[in-house]
């Protein structure tokens, strides 16, 4: 109270983290590509669960210490082969990134496949939105990888090469398992 009237009580301004709404967006763009693949206009192709697991890092900088445990799902819809030889895949996944932050992204691409008996390896290129707390402050960012896979009917190893994109990443190989389901 000041001079006989009472100070209006102050709103407090809170600044709400972008980090939930950017999962939440995530996991809905998912939920509608899984709904959509089910509905029964999809006719062809494979539905995978991918388990995010592992990274390599090179040429890191003594004393820092980066996570290579990277945790987390997603999934892959493989499309049909292309002339015995391609094929398109649409995915979206999150995992605990190399400094222990969630990261999410959703994208698609093409494989060549070369055939075995019993294995396979797969060669291609994967789009991407991204988000990463320590890049672009958690914003959505667009980015192109070249893409692998090796493995058999039912489980492949998917591989990734990211190199280094700023002054403080270094390059590093990302590793998933993927799962037919």
């Amino acid at each position: 109270m000041h001079n006989g009237h009472v100070a209006a009580p102050r709103t407090q301004t809170r600044k709400i983290s972008r980090k939930p709404r950017i999962g939440i967006a995530i996991l809905a763009l998912c939920g509608v590509f899984a709904s959509s693949l089910f509905s029964g206009n999809v006719t062809a192709g494979e539905m995978n669960l991918l388990v995010n697991g592992k990274a390599i890092h090179f040429n890191v900088p003594n004393g820092k210490h980066l996570n290579e445990k990277n945790w987390g799902l997603g999934f892959q819809y493989d499309g049909d082969l292309v002339n015995h030889k391609w094929f398109p895949f649409a995915t979206a996944s999150g995992f605990v990134d190399s400094n222990k932050n969630p990261s999410y992204y959703v994208g698609g691409g093409a494989l060549r496949r070369f055939q075995g008996e019993k294995l396979h390896f797969d060669i291609g290129a994967v789009g991407f939105i991204m988000t990463r707390k320590e890049y672009k402050k958690d914003q959505p960012f667009f980015g192109v990888l070249p893409a692998f896979s090796v493995g058999g009917k039912r489980i492949s190893v998917n591989m990734t090469y990211i190199p280094k994109v700023e002054p403080k990443a270094v390059p590093l190989v990302f590793f998933q398992l993927k799962i037919r389901l």
